[in-house]
């Protein structure tokens, strides 16, 4: 795991889910598939991503396939911060 996933997965369980649920949440599991995060949540989460990163996600980019799951957020950061 690195940085950027442990650090999505320490905010998802501090602000989303219980500790035993976030045990089983596999890197690659949808958010909005499991219940773990609705729309109102993924707003929660950008201003995370944003803050933590120092990025700025334009709204073209804010699709499941940047931003539903700790693996698709973590690669998504990092084509951002190599840009």
């Amino acid at each position: 795991m690195d940085d950027v996933e442990g650090a999505v997965r320490k905010f998802i369980a501090e602000n989303f889910v219980m500790a035993d649920e976030l045990a089983k949440l596999a890197n690659d599991a949808s958010f909005l598939e499991t219940g773990i995060i609705d729309s109102t949540g993924v707003l929660t989460l950008l201003t995370f991503i944003e803050d933590t990163y120092g990025i700025t996600v334009d709204d073209a980019e804010m699709i499941p396939e940047n931003l539903d799951s700790i693996e698709r957020i973590s690669a998504f950061v990092r084509r951002k911060k190599a840009a």
